[in-house]
């Protein structure tokens, strides 16, 4: 059984209803709280307030905890790959995946190629 970490971007395209992420709605979502905050500014955003404050409640129940050691190689991954430019955001989620054999969720082009990544076209 494959289990997922899913980026913020994937959750996002979840709530935004995009057909090529349908057959993920019934995964149990992993994520952590900076996941949860770029969905949240991106609902906020994009959305109302109420449904922004909706999606965040659904999704922080999925949120996990996050060790040092983690956050350490998470930096570390983001300067070994400065030249992609990821967010802290998206190497502390790719790093999380690795480390708990969760495949990473996300339709990001600069993780198109990268091993353990699940990449879902928009």
């Amino acid at each position: 059984m494959v289990s997922y970490f899913f980026d913020s971007y994937a959750v996002i395209e979840l709530v935004r209803g995009n057909p090529n992420y349908a057959k993920y709605s019934e995964e149990p979502v992993v994520l952590t709280l900076f996941n949860l905050v770029e969905i949240y500014w991106s609902c906020i955003t994009h959305l109302n307030e109420d449904h922004a404050d909706r999606i965040y409640g659904t999704f922080k129940e999925c949120v996990v905890d996050v060790s040092d050691d983690i956050l350490k190689e998470a930096v570390k991954f983001r300067k070994i790959n400065k030249k992609l430019d990821l967010s802290y955001t998206d190497c502390i989620g790719y790093i999380y995946a690795l480390k708990n054999n969760l495949l990473f969720l996300t339709g990001d082009k600069a993780f198109k190629d990268m091993k353990n990544v699940e990449f879902v076209s928009k």
